[in-house]
């Protein structure tokens, strides 16, 4: 027992005195700075405070250590950036050299998607295959009719819901998105049980993830710890293969008797990728995973910042009454088409202004360094993990005025000229879609998506509420706490 004690206080004084002689060093260097640190531990202060709650730590320690800090969890290193200018040299500038990702061992190793592979040659095909086959505007134009089915989904189940009492939004919101991504991915409209099932797994799924990330700080041993966890892990996996693998099988049979001039669904350029370091084709489970990757990034984001976007519209009837008016004044039809919203620049400054008071995740997916690098004067270790807040960016008072208003006036001017860089190329001033070469590379489907959405449903209807509560709640997205209750009526 007086051995052990020994070992304790002996690495707990080895410690300190490495902290003590790195702060003494010149500051090119050394970390950025951080709290104190144990080994294997990491941070003292998750002796008594729970990882979720790192949001509001690094926002306590922000006065005190400055706009880059660094955090260790366990054995980790995580760099927090929450300055623009930084976060614009590291990922624009510097960008291939925080173009990696941390390696994912809690999930299966055999399964890839873009998100999470390696950046190298397998994630340049899955990503360039989904650019130029299923995002490229040829392609997206071509699924303008599948946009107006889903809108007419939408308005019927609002219409049917309105004639009770409010509508709870969101709900409506998510299934109209699914419905779409679905058709995008299978090329098929299912039948509603069958949406239903497919969707329930994605949010077991995706309500899950972060509870399985903790493995991911300690590998080997969390397995074994948080064993429960990892066999539900393989469950849920194992319960995706059964619902997704026999529309994969199917959709890519009848590609045999398929028109050529049927839309390209997901599925079909998946079936054909040759994996180039392995020389192979995608295994079905693989296609799996790129499947549940291109349904939860197209579905939870978007239907999040629709709820956000109305929300503000409803609490803002000011703001919605402008919206009408530049509809009325610009489309002819009882509906906006898809041509139109390229001249209704305060309806792109409403999404702009939604996106930066109510970012749908407040950090990136995390990066990792693939070697040592100088930034702003500090040493960020080789595979030291970097993730940017989002949310503090978009909200930092020294770049946008009032900047906890909603003020779609801030955007108008840009977008009434050349449009405003949401991917932050030029300058980072904020970036829901992260930036640099892991920007989403959905971006531009998603804006089209909340303005075309966000158009008609306020041409058609009148929206009004009692009370609305612009608390945030995190989940899989930072949605509302109470989620938005809304009475409508016809416009006409």
């Amino acid at each position: 027992m007086e051995t052990c004690f020994i070992i304790i206080v002996s690495l707990c004084i080895a410690a300190l005195l490495k902290s003590l002689i790195s702060l003494s060093s010149p500051r090119s260097n050394r970390l950025p700075p951080g709290p104190p640190a144990l080994p294997l531990i990491g941070n003292l202060i998750w002796l008594r405070k729970p990882i979720s709650d790192l949001e509001h730590v690094l926002r306590r320690l922000k006065p005190h250590y400055g706009p880059i800090i660094t955090i260790q969890i366990a054995r980790r290193v995580f760099v927090f950036i929450s300055d623009h200018s930084i976060a614009h040299r590291a990922l624009v500038q510097n960008g291939a050299v925080f173009a990696d990702r941390p390696p994912v061992t809690y999930h299966n190793a055999a399964r890839k998607t873009i998100s999470a592979s390696s950046y190298g040659p397998t994630w340049r095909l899955l990503r360039r295959n989904l650019n130029q086959e299923i995002l490229h505007p040829s392609r997206v134009r071509g699924y303008s009719a599948s946009r107006r089915w889903v809108l007419s989904l939408l308005m019927d189940r609002i219409r049917r819901s309105s004639a009770a009492a409010p509508v709870r939004l969101i709900d409506h919101f998510q299934y109209a998105m699914f419905c779409l991504l679905v058709l995008l991915c299978f090329g098929d409209k299912l039948q509603e049980s069958q949406i239903k099932e497919i969707e329930a797994i994605q949010r077991k799924y995706l309500l899950n993830f972060q509870r399985f990330a903790v493995l991911n700080f300690w590998p080997r041993l969390g397995r074994i710890i948080f064993r429960k966890r990892w066999k539900e892990l393989i469950e849920i996996r194992g319960e995706q293969d059964r619902i997704l693998i026999p529309l994969i099988r199917g959709r890519i049979e009848s590609k045999k008797t398929r028109n050529s001039n049927q839309l390209v669904a997901y599925v079909d350029t998946l079936a054909d990728l040759i994996l180039p370091e392995e020389k192979r084709k995608l295994r079905e489970e693989e296609i799996v995973s790129l499947c549940s990757e291109f349904l939860s990034a197209g579905t939870d984001t978007t239907s999040t910042a629709l709820q956000w976007i109305m929300a503000n519209l409803v609490k803002h009837r000011e703001i919605q009454e402008k919206l009408y008016q530049e509809m009325i004044g610009v489309v002819e039809g009882d509906a906006v088409e898809e041509e139109d919203l390229q001249r209704l620049p305060y309806l792109k400054a409403v999404v702009l202004e939604a996106l930066r008071r109510h970012p749908p995740a407040h950090f990136v997916l995390a990066h990792q360094v693939k070697e040592e690098v100088d930034l702003d004067g500090y040493r960020i270790p080789k595979e030291a993990y970097v993730n940017f807040m989002v949310a503090d960016m978009n909200w930092d008072p020294e770049v946008w005025e009032e900047p906890m208003e909603f003020r779609p006036e801030r955007f108008v001017e840009a977008c009434t000229g050349q449009g405003f860089d949401v991917t932050g190329s030029r300058e980072i001033k904020m970036m829901p879609f992260g930036a640099g070469r892991r920007v989403c590379p959905g971006f531009s489907v998603a804006m089209l998506h909340l303005e075309f959405f966000v158009a008609n449903l306020i041409r058609s209807f009148k929206w009004e509420a009692d009370e609305v509560d612009l608390t945030e709640k995190r989940e899989a997205t930072i949605v509302m706490k109470n989620p938005l209750l809304a009475r409508i009526s016809p416009r006409n």
